[in-house]
């Protein structure tokens, strides 16, 4: 459950922030430069929430509207967050572990300053948790309302995703999965409804 705001998860307890705050943000600047988006991968993701922001929808020359996402590797499946959502992407060097939280949150980052939530939707989806190692990255999402981030298995690229090419998801995805699936492509590629997530009361923490 990822809390209100920036504050990250709003949970009481005798959680030292200013300890937490300088000892993952000296880790965070290490890395940061290393393990950001190519400049490629970057540049064209800017443009891309530019162009969203802007309300100009991103034109496929043969297939009409088209989709500017991020795909990512996830228990061996691929799946992408529509670029509109996405602030960041960044290494997952050091976390901490929160207690008396839903299995799925994997616990908190110092983010730019900020208390960060991480979400694992292996878990929140119900997917066997295979793919962890120590290179996983977190891809951080929001709405102007809520903000979190999602651990993932690899970033694979931006992409474009023509809305032509989105099916209905398949039988194999079932469960909580399939409520929060734009569509699918052909290559099973799975488009996540990131903006329903985020409005999701289960991923919400009130601090009361």
């Amino acid at each position: 459950m990822a809390a209100r705001e920036a504050r990250g998860l709003g949970v009481g307890g005798g959680i030292d922030w200013s300890a937490l705050l300088e000892r993952q943000q000296a880790a965070n600047e290490a890395v940061s430069e290393e393990h950001s988006l190519s400049p490629e991968d970057d540049r064209a993701l800017l443009k891309a929430r530019a162009a969203l922001l802007a309300g100009r929808p991103t034109k496929d020359a043969e297939s009409g509207t088209s989709i500017d996402c991020l795909e990512f590797l996830l228990s061996g499946e691929r799946y992408a967050v529509e670029t509109a959502y996405i602030s960041e992407t960044l290494p997952l060097v050091e976390f901490t572990p929160l207690f008396c939280t839903p299995p799925f949150v994997l616990g908190i980052i110092n983010w730019r300053g900020r208390i960060l939530s991480i979400i694992d939707l292996r878990r929140f989806f119900e997917l066997p948790e295979i793919g962890l190692c120590d290179l996983n990255r977190v891809i951080v999402v929001g709405d102007g309302n809520m903000e979190f981030g999602v651990l993932a298995d690899a970033i694979v690229g931006i992409s474009s995703v023509p809305v032509s090419e989105l099916r209905p998801a398949p039988a194999t995805f079932t469960g909580i999965r399939e409520e929060f699936l734009s569509g699918v492509t052909a290559e099973r590629l799975a488009l996540l409804d990131m903006g329903k997530i985020l409005a999701d009361k289960r991923v919400v923490v009130h601090d009361e």
